[in-house]
């Protein structure tokens, strides 16, 4: 099996989500670079990501999270209405060879699921056709970088041993979440929120700058 982070991963949206998020908490007073926005909550769970960034600027505005994570849902809401959406261009013929190698393709991300669901059926992505199964943020107890969300993809696909599932992100906590699941291997991928360098800090097994470079661990036979 191997889990697919969503947004800069396989999903090219241009950032957009943190995008969307730096102009929610700005418009709410508080003064944020999207670089920071970019450190601190890239691949988290997006509630978990704007109490983590509001806490560098103090205790007190912590009690903003919650109404600025509502404005950022119908912020991003309306972006995704009217902003382009695909999957990155490799991502169909790597899930195409996975599912002739018989491997599970799960998909995973810091969305909520009606957040996710809009993004795939904007794609035109099926459940059990383009990707096998959705694990999402609000489908489990704890978000990135505990492994739930993979624990709960092994249930789905009856997977017993993290050995066997790879995990590829775009940040620095998607590699964190696939290194506390015992997944086989970790990968980062440069097409999202974080540099190569700055994957590099968590040691993944590899760092690959299109998806198409994951063909070579699923050689032909």
């Amino acid at each position: 099996m191997v889990v697919f982070d969503m947004a800069g991963t396989v999903v090219n949206e241009d950032n957009l989500v943190y995008k969307t998020l730096h102009k929610a908490i700005v418009t709410s007073g508080i003064e944020v670079e999207l670089a920071e926005i970019l450190r601190l909550g890239a691949g988290k769970a997006k509630l978990q990501a704007v109490a983590d960034i509001l806490a560098t600027h103090g205790p007190d505005r912590i009690s903003k999270a919650g109404s600025i994570h509502q404005n950022f849902l119908s912020l991003l809401t309306t972006a995704y209405q009217v902003a382009p959406v695909s999957a990155f261009e490799p991502a169909a013929h790597l899930f195409s060879l996975l599912k002739e190698k018989g491997i599970h393709r799960v998909l995973n991300t810091g969305y909520d699921r009606s957040t996710a669901l809009s993004l795939l059926k904007k794609m035109n992505w099926r459940e059990g056709q383009e990707y096998d199964w959705l694990i999402t943020a609000s489908d489990v107890v704890n978000g990135r970088p505990a492994p739930d969300m993979i624990h709960e993809a092994m249930k789905l696909a009856d997977v017993q041993t993290a050995e066997f599932v790879g995990k590829i992100g775009d940040s620095i906590i998607d590699i964190e979440e696939g290194r506390q699941a015992g997944c086989g291997w970790v990968a980062g991928i440069t097409t999202g929120a974080h540099r190569r360098d700055q994957l590099e800090s968590t040691m993944p097994d590899l760092i690959v700058d299109s998806l198409d470079e994951l063909t070579r661990l699923f050689p032909s036979s």
